[in-house]
């Protein structure tokens, strides 16, 4: 049996840097396909984390270190349109440092369906760009506050992974659910708080392979307001979501992914630290020195060597013991994609799966 049916990820999820050029406008390529879900941050100035993608539609923004309601044309700049190897970006009415002044950006990109389809699935309407293939799936919905309302994603699998906005409110916190937590523990993207215990938050069951599940909280189910979530399933040799027990020492932990990875996002859930967010392309092998960004902040990147990470051809070994990444006894989510698979498609395995 193969061991996973992606052989290039990068046909699923690309990291593309490129240099603002200070102009009104500007188009980025490279990404290899047309994105659907663009997160672009300015790695030079702190400035906002901008993300952006197919459902809402473009020019509308919402900031992953900001509990800010969604902005149309924000003043800073803006992704303006998707385009078939990349986005465009245009700059705002006051400035265009969010997305292409003259300073250094990356951009992390995701393939969804390039369309939308309404999702009948649970108690609530949604509209959805949905990526079987890659278990991503992109989902809006009008909130009707009741308890264990449910909302559809088509991915046909649970997501191992979701994280939700409210589009309309800005005091509400992007509200995080991992697998390894379950759905009596939420933690939230824009904050550096470690796991909210909160019973049922994801309903009395949690998440299934059609719907997920809602408390009437105004995070994530504000009533005849609109929300908006980012859905992930675990894809063998794609995409992995897990946990693991920290030991402060600079041998520490090693995370079995099942691929190289190319994106790594981390927190620690039993305390409070920033998120830890690394990708191959700006740190190339991780090993060594990281550059460092946070989502829960808009920071310039930091090259943090007590964050080291080595990343090896099938998972990541945490190589320092800071406490965000690596305290004794402290537990930490993650997720990650991958770079390459460890045995592919067209391979028989012959190790540990």
């Amino acid at each position: 049996m193969a061991y996973t049916t992606i052989n290039k990820p990068n046909q699923y999820f690309n990291t593309v840097l490129y240099a603002g050029n200070n102009g009104s406008s500007q188009s980025i390529t490279g990404a290899g396909f047309k994105p659907d879900w663009v997160w672009i941050k300015n790695r030079t100035d702190a400035r906002n984390h901008v993300l952006t993608d197919i459902v809402r539609g473009v020019t509308k923004t919402l900031f992953s270190q900001s509990t800010s309601a969604e902005v149309t044309n924000p003043t800073d700049g803006y992704l303006s349109s998707f385009d078939s190897d990349g986005f465009s970006v245009s700059q705002g009415s006051v400035n265009n440092e969010n997305v292409c002044a003259t300073d250094n950006y990356v951009s992390w990109n995701w393939l969804a369906a390039n369309s939308t389809t309404t999702n009948t699935s649970g108690t609530i309407t949604s509209t959805v760009s949905v990526n079987t293939t890659a278990g991503f799936s992109i989902v809006s919905y009008t909130g009707n506050g009741t308890a264990n309302a449910t909302v559809g994603h088509g991915l046909g699998v649970t997501p191992a992974f979701f994280v939700v906005k409210n589009r309309q409110d800005g005091t509400t916190n992007w509200n995080c659910y991992h697998k390894s937590l379950g759905k009596d523990l939420v933690v939230q993207l824009s904050t550096t708080s470690g796991q909210i215990s909160v019973t049922d938050y994801w309903g009395t069951t949690g998440p299934t392979s059609t719907t997920i599940q809602l408390l009437n909280d105004g995070n994530i189910n504000a009533n005849g307001q609109t929300l908006i979530c980012y859905a992930f399933a675990q894809i063998k040799g794609y995409s992995a979501f897990g946990s693991y027990t920290g030991n402060g020492s600079a041998n520490g932990t090693f995370i079995y992914t099942g691929f190289k990875p190319a994106f790594i996002l981390i927190k620690r859930s039993n305390s409070t630290a920033d998120w830890y967010l690394q990708d191959n392309v700006r740190n190339q092998n991780f090993n060594g020195d990281p550059k460092t960004l946070q989502p829960n902040n808009a920071n310039t990147e930091a090259t943090i060597g007590t964050w080291s990470i080595d990343n090896l051809s099938n998972g990541f070994k945490i190589r320092e013991s800071n406490a965000a990444v690596n305290a004794s006894g402290g537990t930490y989510i993650y997720m990650a994609f991958a770079e390459n698979p460890f045995v592919s498609a067209t391979a028989i395995p012959t190790t540990a799966r």
